[in-house]
């Protein structure tokens, strides 16, 4: 969507989630469905995320987050270094279109309480978003807002006005 201020010389042209993972720079990281709990954990740690996506061959079949390691480590029985992703993931998979806007990923993740989202393009997912990312994009949308605004206000007329004094 964009928002065209006509003789303002600015057009406003809000980001997209493809393009936010562009900005994020980082792999969509994964790893095999019969793969241990621990192993992945080593992965996630490594990699620096909290999230790591599952898959049996080519198709993505599930994530694992270090909230679920909090869900799993309360249950009786459970050894990160025995247990399998497959039978700890989730499987209903939360995603966005590849074109989606930043308000509308925002909404998204207000409205489903989400800590991940994954991008889809063609079929094929892309990356994932954090609120941490939608976070920091608005934030540098609305500095870059406001810088825009601000060159466009002539802030002599303020610096000069004065009251003029009527004579009766």
């Amino acid at each position: 969507r964009a928002r065209s201020h006509e003789g303002k010389g600015w057009e406003y042209k809000m980001k997209t989630a493809e393009q936010i993972l562009g900005e994020k720079q980082k792999q969509l990281i994964s790893v095999d469905v019969e793969v241990s709990v621990f192993d992945a954990l080593k992965v996630m740690n490594e990699s620096r995320i909290g999230a790591i996506i599952v898959k049996q061959g080519d198709t993505l079949v599930g994530i694992w987050t270090e909230r679920d390691l909090l869900k799993n480590s309360v249950l009786e029985n459970f050894d990160p270094k025995t247990a399998k992703l497959k039978d700890h993931m989730s499987t209903s998979l939360k995603y966005c279109g590849h074109n989606e806007t930043l308000y509308q990923l925002q909404d998204k993740f207000l409205g489903m309480r989400l800590r991940h989202l994954l991008v889809q393009k063609n079929g094929k997912f892309i990356g994932i978003l954090t609120p941490g990312d939608i976070m920091k994009t608005l934030l540098n949308e609305k500095e870059q807002e406001l810088k825009k605004l601000n060159a466009m206000i002539g802030w002599e007329y303020y610096e000069n006005w004065r009251w003029e004094k009527k004579k009766c």
